[in-house]
């Protein structure tokens, strides 16, 4: 069961409260992915009782257990096969060329489902907007699974590709930063303003699902979106980064990581050189040294460390005012459990986090041969129809007046 024991609420029962009769004090990670509790796969949900109430009545896939890959169940071993045996269906996208204030462009691709028999027509067929992590972008292949089966219940999907990322060029030094949310915040606007009448909810993945996150702090009900899901989100950059550098067996992500990063520079190196001496960038050696030279003072901060603060403050979570799905894993490399502010999440009413003891960052590969199989395809599915067609019931869960798109759930 998901619940604590009777007289044990959720979060005492991470943070360690029963531990103390345990012997040796186990660590919660270490209880919640399977230490102690053998093969527990169901998830825990933190969740105010309104919202749990809801997610349990009409979205029971979060009291589903999760049965991983029997060969690929540990966190490293889901999130790197995921990019080597994830199949990649096929989709039709039409590219969407948008200019933003600072002079930068955007590509939004999108996948308009004109057969969608669910929503015939195209003014209220609703749409999915989806933010991939960084230097990803709609042709990865977790976002194809995702697309395709979006598709298939006859939503609309629109992907924001990260600049710079879909063969599109740089036409300022600005590429990603997860603490700015100016494109994110533009590209809403844009479907709003080209669909007023179709439900918007959006869904990250990774960084993208922190950005997600940062943006739903920010606006509060002026967010734009019914609702939204952050997959694999990293609640706490800095503490990604440290995890990067210290930990040996973490080389085989940062690599890639650093990889494409330096790709990218790279290839816009005469847009990065208005501002930043590119040799300069391309002698980093850990994704750190890249904000520090890079990221950081082309989004305007003094030094890497101020980038990483706002990178990092979830304080903001209080003033989310939309529905809000997180869905973690405990054994995720990138976002373990001890950087989730459990304390802080279990006030703000209008979010629920889903943790599994397993899956990975961005994972969770099931079935014999994982190819086609992702536990995060169903449970996004299952909560934008559960939003979509019952969603009346979270209108009081919002506390808003009810008026204008961004208030129709």
């Amino acid at each position: 069961d998901s619940r604590p024991p009777a007289g044990c609420s959720a979060e005492h029962r991470l943070s360690g409260g029963l531990l103390g009769s345990l012997p040796g004090g186990c660590s919660a990670e270490h209880r919640l992915s399977g230490g102690l509790l053998g093969p527990r796969r169901r998830p825990l949900l933190v969740a105010a009782p309104p919202l749990r109430a809801f997610l349990e009545r009409h979205c029971p896939i979060v009291c589903e257990t999760f049965y991983p890959t029997p060969w690929c169940f540990e966190g490293r071993l889901q999130t790197l096969l995921r990019h080597i045996l994830l199949s990649e269906p096929p989709v039709l996208y039409r590219s969407e060329l948008l200019r933003v204030a600072d002079g930068g462009q955007l590509v939004l691709d999108w996948a308009d489902n004109p057969g969608s028999q669910r929503y015939p027509d195209p003014s209220t067929r609703p749409t999915l907007l989806l933010l991939p992590g960084a230097t990803n972008n709609s042709e990865a292949s977790y976002v194809l699974h995702l697309v395709h089966g979006l598709l298939q219940v006859g939503y609309r999907c629109v992907v924001l590709n990260c600049r710079g990322c879909k063969g599109d060029e740089l036409l300022t030094p600005r590429a990603f930063s997860v603490a700015n949310t100016e494109d994110l915040e533009t590209a809403i606007a844009h479907l709003r303003a080209q669909l007023p009448r179709a439900p918007l909810l959006a869904m990250g993945f990774s960084l993208g699902g922190t950005l997600l996150l940062h943006h739903l702090a920010r606006t509060g009900h002026a967010a734009g979106l019914e609702a939204a899901v952050a997959m694999s989100p990293l609640w706490d950059y800095g503490e990604f980064l440290n995890l990067l550098e210290q930990s040996l067996p973490m080389v085989v992500f940062h690599v890639p990581l650093l990889y494409f990063v330096r790709r990218l520079v790279k290839r816009h190196r005469q847009a990065i050189a208005a501002l930043l001496d590119v040799d300069q960038v391309l002698k980093a050696r850990t994704l750190r040294e890249i904000d520090a030279q890079y990221t950081a003072p082309a989004f305007g901060y003094g030094t890497c460390e101020e980038y990483v603060r706002a990178a990092s403050s979830m304080s903001g979570v209080l003033a989310i005012r939309v529905p809000l799905l997180c869905l973690n894993a405990a054994d995720d490399p990138f976002s373990p459990l001890h950087t989730i502010p459990m304390e802080l999440l279990r006030q703000v009413p209008h979010v629920a986090l889903l943790m599994w003891p397993r899956g990975g960052h961005v994972g969770f590969q099931e079935g014999l041969l994982p190819c086609r199989h992702n536990f995060l395809v169903r449970v996004c599915i299952q909560f934008a129809a559960a939003v979509l067609e019952q969603g009346a019931e979270l209108r009081g869960l919002r506390g808003d007046p009810g008026t204008g798109a961004g208030a129709r759930v």
